[in-house]
């Protein structure tokens, strides 16, 4: 939606009660069937490298900049490394027996612009696909939009990681394009590929999650009724 200005110039439209978003904290977000903590390299590291290292090969670093680890004292190095900063601001994500089995973190953190990137998802085979992957991403957007007042949340991956492009676009998040020869990761080209959902995006799509994560939407198997991707596809086209 746009504006004219006093020369007939289209103008964005105005955000007359906007200051600043707030820095996200180090607190604990509990769902149902997940939690999501600050990473600690003491509470987090073994299970995190033992559900690594329950799957068969290494293919889920191929598209991060670090990793494989060739043991669990390198990989405890790198978490005690980046546990402590505050951008990348890293969380483990447990399942409901409190193992952890995840990574994630929020990135490139502007407030005066309300802009945040979800990024550094590292997900295990334990918890990719799950329920507790979902509202794991849930409860950090939620923190984002209704807690520390952000107007954009985005996710970028590169261009040719299918699986994290179908991720992004099943939470409701909206293709925005392609930068080209981003950057270079293990020696080799990176485009990027950019998501985002915004503020509005995201009162459109809060009930569309709480619809799909309410137990009733899943059979006595625990296998979904209706697929998140339908749903939030309906709502954002609606």
């Amino acid at each position: 939606m746009s504006e004219l200005n006093r020369f007939g110039q289209p103008v964005g439209y105005r955000v007359d009660d906007w200051v600043s978003a707030r820095w996200p904290s180090t607190q604990i977000l509990a769902g149902r069937w997940c939690r999501v903590a600050p990473l600690d390299a003491e509470l987090h590291s073994r299970d995190l490298y033992a559900a690594n290292a329950e799957d068969a090969d290494d293919r889920r670093w191929t598209y991060l900049p670090y990793g494989p680890f060739v043991d669990f004292e390198a990989y405890r190095v790198w978490v005690e490394e980046v546990a402590g900063r505050r951008d990348p601001l890293f969380f483990a994500i447990s399942d409901s027996t409190g193992y952890a089995a995840g990574v994630a973190a929020y990135q490139r953190i502007d407030l005066l612009a309300g802009t945040i990137e979800v990024g550094h998802l590292c997900f295990s085979s334990r918890l990719q696909g799950t329920t507790a992957a979902t509202e794991a991403m849930m409860l950090m957007m939620r923190l984002v939009f209704e807690e520390l007042g952000f107007r954009r949340c985005e996710w970028k991956c590169d261009a040719l990681n299918m699986p994290s492009r179908r991720a992004a676009e099943r939470l409701g998040f909206s293709y925005e394009g392609t930068f080209r020869q981003a950057t270079v990761v293990k020696g080799r080209n990176r485009d990027t590929a950019w998501f985002a959902l915004t503020d509005k995006d995201w009162q459109t799509l809060k009930p569309v999650y709480e619809q799909w994560l309410d137990p009733s939407n899943f059979n006595e198997q625990g296998l979904q009724r209706r697929s998140l991707l339908e749903l939030t596809r309906m709502a954002l086209t609606q």
